[in-house]
Order: C-alpha cells, then structure tokens, then sequence
C-alpha cells in the first residue's frame, strides 16, 4: 500500500507539472504537402520583392500600390454584435470590431508587483489608463492587403487582390433591421466581372459571401478561386502561453491549431477543409466553403510576418457569356460553444476541450452556464458547481477516508510482517496478503476514488481555462476577472493553506516519507496554482474546504 500510494502521488504531481507547462506548446503532426504552384512572374511595369514562394494574395502588394489611382472608400456595416469597415480596395475587410468584448478588463485590479517596486525604490508607479476599446479581429499593417481579398491563381483570367472595386452603397445599418442586407463589391475587366456579394444577418455573426464571376468574352475560362484570410503577427511579442493564436483549420474532420514558428513557404493541404481560419484564445476568423471536399486550405508566412489561411477551390470552367458564384459562409466572432456549433461543420472543436477531456468539458460548460442563469454570477455559480461535484463524490471520498483508516490501524502489523520476512519477498507479499484479506481491507481502496476525481479536475480545468463566459468577467472584490490569475495570489495562497489542513487531517500509513511527501504537496499545488484562471482556483478552494468537512465529519463519526 506504501508504494502504490507514493506512486500515485508522485504520478499526479507529475501528471499536473507537465500538463501545466507543455499542454499549451501545440505538437502539430506535419500534413502532407502538395507541390505548391508555380509563384507568378511580375509584369515589367511592377517592382516585385523577391521572396521564395510567397503566398499569392501577399505578392500582389507592390503590383496594387502601383496600380492604384483612385483613393480607396471605407464602407461601415453596423450590427447589434459588430462593428465591420469595409474598404473598396479589394472589398475586402479593414476592420471587424466586436460589441460587448473589450480588449481589455476595465475593472480589474493591477498587478502588485509594479506598485511594491516602486515603493521600495522610491519611485511612485501609475498604472496605465485602462483602454476601453473593443477586441479586433483584423490585424494588417500598412501596404498590406486585407483578409477576404479573393484572387484566382492559377486561372486564365486573374484578379489582384487589392484591384479597386465599387459599392453598392455608402453605409449599412442594420441595428434596427429585421431582414438581411446586402453589400455587393464589383469590378469589371477585359475578361471578366467579378462580384463579391456579402450577406449580413442583424442577429448573429455570420455572413455570408457569394463570389459571382462572370465571363464577358466569347470564349470560356477557368476560374480556380481562393479566398484568404490575412493577418499580420508580431513574433517578437510574449504570446498566451494557455491560449494558441494562429492559424486554425478543420482538415479531413480534424480540428488543427498550427505554430506561428512552423510557417514559412506556401504549404497546400486538404482536400476536405471543412472550415480555415485565425483565432486567438477566446476569438476566431473562420471561412467555410461551399463544397469541402474539393477545397484545399494555403498556410504561408513572409518576410514582413504576414500570414495566410486561403481557401483554393477546384477548377471551374464557366462558358463565354455566362457566370459561375462561388459560395462561403463566415463566422467572425467570440469562440462561445453554443454558436460555433450552431454553424454545424465542427467549428466548435476550436476550443481546446482536447479529444479525450471533451466529454467531460463539455456537460460542465453546459452546467456552468446553466447555473449563471439563475444566480448571475460566475463566481458563484462555481461555488455551486463544486457542491454538486462533491455531493457525487461523497460516498467515493468516504470509501477513500475508512480504507485509509483501516490501513491505518494495521500499519503496525504490516510493518512486523515487513521486518519478520525481510530476507523472502514472495513470503511477504502472501502474509500481507493474507493480512489485507483477514482484516477485510482493500490496499487500493484508499487511493482509486482520489485518482477517479482526476479526470473531472483536468475537464472542469480545460472548461474554465477556454470558455470565453469567464473572460472578464467578476466575482467579488478584487477578483473582477474569472480567466486572470488572482493579481495578488490571495486565494492561492488560501487554497494551499486548506490544501495543508487537509493532508493533516488526512490518516498516514507510518511511513516516514511517505508523510514527508504528502506535507510537500501542498507547497507544490500552491505554485502550480499562482497563474492558474481564478475560477479553477475557486473550485479548487471550495472543494478543499467542503473536504475538510466532510473528513471532519467522517472522523468525528
């Protein structure tokens, strides 16, 4: 029993130390490339940059500045969720700012490190105005082109990406709107009449965009389209180390988050993409075509950090004097579960549940939020969730309690029988045995409900680390934050404190190191715990103190 106990301790200690440190670090299994296509030459008239197989839609930046001559339009679309700019330069998407989501907490509290060293060193530290303004999804610098640029590589009629188009109209309101509206971009060459035709619902966050083509020669053409989702990144910045931001893709019906440092020359993957995109921790820039079977999805990244998630679809041949769309549909908005599932291609599997936690992650989710419901806090619908988790373990932990005191009362015994059969191992292990089974005690009964509750700790661990319900959002006090660590270790701190009660109130089988250990662990969960979400670290708080209870209860009997 002494073994198998420090065995499982240390396993768990293990288990929680590397899950803490390298969950995050995502191992992507490299996809199987294609032959990317031949990169465009440059006309003559056009300074090109010279970069290795640079994606389509980034190589066409110098050719668009030194075409364009007539100043590009801004057109706004205003929803109850969003806030979109439109630019008639490619009409494609200058900014996407999204109502209700700031892009930072406005009333959380500052770290105390700043204010401490700046009393000791005798220099007074003023925190930052807090910004107000709303999180944004596009991320494009100057002379870049912008996301939703449309372009037909490899076609006998192109497009440049950041060609000018002209607009149906100058501003769309649909605040007060019941219906659908729509915004159409056109742009007419020798060849061909392109229309890119977006369709905004005032309800939610999906829009839908059509790509009409039509042929004005006699003759037909291929058309193979590709829309790209552009998005510049700062690799030099410090990034989330619980959250991936980067491109994201569901490819062969697997959710895929890519490494920013793995990118570089144009990578082809697919076919079957149910859906590409962007994401960050609690948001995402998604694209789903039409027909996923005959997409593939283009990752690259140049020199300037640009990024490219593009969507390629199959050859198209559209006669002369006829048209041909291309459908897609658009999710540009929080990563909240309900909604990404709502779009029915899997888009709610970019929420790093992991394969083998959702199962668990998800019915906590669902409670979580079933219980704001009626007491409008999630602090405190945490509080509860841990009480309902504790009534179902209830019979388990006192399994757990009275087989660790059974053990406790023969520990003495087992230690003779340990000193009498020193020199025959075999001898001992039957007397043991045959001790465990005359005093109707079960060696494992102590340690396999604790290792039953793992599972439950790591899903409500995964569901309250990504669920974008917690983002900024209060409790009591200085915990104005749910997804933050606590900025003054507070309840960590407490935590690891009733995490010690509960090790001492805890029966010991009599080994000396075996109790050492176990007095370690709780030093051991109060650093793991210090960056650790508030939520999970209120959980862990209240279920350390309904413990303590329940032991005390359970000793008192």
């Amino acid at each position: 029993m002494d073994k198998r106990t420090i065995l499982a301790v240390v396993l768990s200690i293990a288990v929680l130390g590397v899950y803490q440190f390298y969950s995050y670090q995502k191992i992507v299994d490299k996809p199987v490339e294609k032959t990317a296509p031949a990169a465009v030459e440059p006309k003559k008239d056009v300074v090109a940059k010279p970069v290795t197989a640079v994606p389509r839609a980034v190589a066409a930046v110098p050719k668009a500045v030194a075409k364009k001559q007539v100043a590009a339009k801004d057109i706004q679309v205003e929803t109850n969720q969003y806030i979109a700019v439109f630019s008639t330069q490619g009409g494609a998407l200058k900014s996407f700012q999204l109502k209700g989501y700031q892009k930072e907490c406005v009333g959380c509290s500052e770290d105390i490190y700043p204010y401490l060293k700046g009393f000791f060193t005798g220099k007074k530290y003023t925190a930052p105005p807090k910004s107000q303004a709303l999180v944004e999804l596009v991320d494009v610098r100057e002379g870049m082109p912008y996301p939703l640029a449309v372009s037909f590589p490899q076609s006998s009629a192109d497009l440049d990406s950041d060609v000018m188009f002209e607009a149906n109209a100058a501003k769309l309101d649909l605040l007060n709107a019941k219906e659908k509206q729509e915004l159409i971009f056109s742009q007419t060459s020798d060849k061909i009449k392109v229309e890119k035709i977006y369709t905004f619902n005032p309800d939610n966050y999906t829009i839908i965009l059509d790509v009409k083509v039509t042929n004005l020669t006699a003759e037909p053409i291929t058309q193979v389209p590709q829309l790209s989702w552009l998005n510049y990144v700062d690799m030099k910045k410090d990034f989330d180390s619980y959250g991936h931001d980067g491109p994201v893709a569901s490819v062969a019906r697997s959710a895929t988050q890519y490494d920013l440092k793995e990118l570089g020359a144009e990578k082809v993957l697919g076919p079957d993409v149910l859906w590409a995109g962007y994401e960050s921790k609690y948001f995402i820039a998604s694209m789903i075509p039409q027909n996923p079977s005959l997409t593939n999805m283009i990752l690259a990244k140049n020199s300037s950090d640009l990024v490219e998630v593009s969507l390629r679809g199959q050859k198209e041949l559209i006669p002369g004097g006829q048209s041909n769309t291309f459908n897609y549909s658009l999710y540009l908005g929080p990563k909240e579960y309900k909604l990404l599932k709502a779009q029915n291609v899997g888009l709610e599997n970019s929420i790093d549940f992991g394969s083998w936690l959702k199962w668990l992650a998800i019915p906590l989710l669902y409670t979580l939020n079933f219980l704001h419901d009626y007491v409008h806090n999630y602090g405190i619908a945490i509080i509860i969730l841990t009480l309902l988790i504790t009534i179902i373990f209830w019979p388990l932990k006192n399994m757990s309690y009275k087989s660790m005191k059974e053990m406790q009362k023969i520990q003495p015994l087992v230690l003779a029988l340990k000193e009498k059969y020193k020199k025959d191992q075999a001898k001992l292990s039957q007397e043991t045995m045959a001790l465990y089974k005359a005093h109707k005690v079960n060696p494992m009964g102590g340690c396999l409900p604790m290792l039953i509750q793992i599972p439950v700790f790591f899903g409500l661990y995964k569901t309250l680390l990504y669920c974008i319900e917690l983002r900024h959002s209060p409790f009591f006090w200085w915990i104005q934050d749910l997804s933050a660590n606590d900025p003054y270790y507070i309840t960590p701190i407490i935590m690891g404190a009733t995490q010690f009660i509960t090790q001492k109130m805890t029966p010991t089988m009599g080994d000396p190191l075996q109790a050492k250990l176990m007095l370690f662990m709780p030093v051991v969960f109060t650093f793991f715990f210090l960056n650790f979400p508030s939520g999970l670290v209120i959980y862990w708080l209240f279920s350390n103190l309904l413990g303590i209870a329940q032991q005390f209860y359970i000793n008192r009997k």
